[in-house]
């Protein structure tokens, strides 16, 4: 580290509320190994009812310089919370509070700006899920105006964020990256490893949390729509539409053309099993998924929402689709398996466009602007 490195360098604590290792929990991990490995002090805070979610959730970390503090406490324990969290601030002496998700933004902003430290949140992206997940989320952005600075990961969360009232001097908009895989496994091991044909036959692959707005109802009702025999198509998550789904796999008589498999630890390190890789989701943000399947060299069939289009370039990386359309989403399928030669071009495309426009380098340096900003704004208050 440069001695320009050394007086940037800052104590930076992230907190988020773990109830599984999904995307967002995902940046986090990497953001926190990459920040460490730059000489930053960093420690990741985990909120959690079961300890299970923190050990999954920090298992990265091993071995990197990244602190883990797992704090355990019920969904209401709101006061109790607050004081374990500004006590770990005041331990660590921190610099900055990083937040994740609606709960940290709502719970921690107040306090840990009148304790004098900054105060940063990324917003990963819209639940959409209504209800009372739905109100907590508008609150999250009324409560975002008052943050040091705010990072949106996407163009469409940026704009929304601007909407709402969030000051243009605070906002930031840095997409996600994802760190290439140093133990990638070979297509035939990752194959074998989901108990999927090592042969020529063509896998779609589906990733994700299975809930409402991952839509994979809209993926199977696409699929269903391709010729049998031509596909197989590889479902990785778990979720509490899982049974549902797999009722609507019987429905539509796709019997062993869908293989469900399940949550599955690096599942990033899986990819490598198929020739393209679907997102059929109605929201996102920048969703690390598609930039993990980029990474493994994969084509990718996407809905056009949120910052999917920011990442996957129509025509050239993949194909891009209306959401919420089975028939669209069939015919971009139906072209990657009519073709593999196309899909094997944008694959290869994306993965040069990856390692020229998603530096994990430019990434921290993004962030590291943010915080500075961040830290200045709040010493001004």
């Amino acid at each position: 580290m440069t001695a320009d490195d050394k007086r940037r360098a800052r104590r930076i604590v992230h907190l988020c509320t773990p109830a599984r290792v999904g995307g967002l929990e995902r940046v986090v991990q990497a953001l926190g190994r990459e920040q460490a490995a730059r000489g930053h002090d960093v420690t990741v805070l985990a909120v959690v009812g079961d300890p299970a979610d923190a050990e999954a959730f920090f298992a990265p970390f091993a071995g990197s310089a990244v602190r883990t503090v797992t704090l355990r406490l019920g969904g209401r324990e709101y006061r109790r919370e607050r004081r374990l969290v500004q006590a770990q601030l005041a331990e660590r002496r921190a610099e900055v509070l990083h937040t994740h998700g609606y709960r940290a933004d709502l719970l921690h902003g107040g306090p840990t700006r009148r304790a004098g430290i900054a105060t940063v949140s990324t917003v990963h992206g819209s639940s959409r899920m209504g209800g009372l997940s739905h109100l907590f989320e508008w609150l999250q952005l009324r409560a975002l105006r008052s943050f040091d600075a705010v990072v949106a990961v996407s163009s469409p969360l940026e704009r929304t964020l601007r909407a709402v009232g969030v000051p243009a001097a605070t906002l930031h908009r840095i997409p996600n990256v994802v760190p290439a895989t140093a133990h990638a496994l070979a297509r035939e091991a990752a194959r074998r490893a989901l108990g999927l044909p090592e042969d020529h036959t063509t896998v779609l692959g589906w990733v994700g949390r299975v809930v409402p707005v991952k839509a994979l109802d809209v993926f199977l009702r696409a699929f269903a729509q391709l010729p049998a025999g031509a596909a197989l198509a590889s479902i990785i998550g778990d979720g509490p539409d899982r049974a549902p789904m797999q009722a609507l796999a019987a429905e539509l008589g796709l019997g062993e053309r869908v293989r469900f498999h399940g949550e599955l630890p690096d599942s990033a390190l899986l990819l490598a099993a198929f020739d393209g890789f679907v997102l059929s989701s109605r929201s996102e943000g920048t969703p690390i998924v598609v930039l993990e399947a980029m990474r493994a060299g994969l084509p990718v069939v996407a809905t056009a929402v949120g910052g999917v289009p920011d990442v996957v370039q129509d025509g050239v990386t993949g194909w891009l689709v209306p959401s919420e359309d089975p028939p669209a989403l069939a015919a971009a399928l139906g072209a990657l398996v009519a073709d593999p030669g196309a899909g094997r071009t944008r694959g290869a495309a994306g993965l040069d466009r990856l390692r020229r426009e998603f530096d994990p380098g430019v990434w921290v340096d993004r962030y590291d602007a943010a915080y500075g900003s961040a830290i200045g704004r709040r010493s001004r208050h």
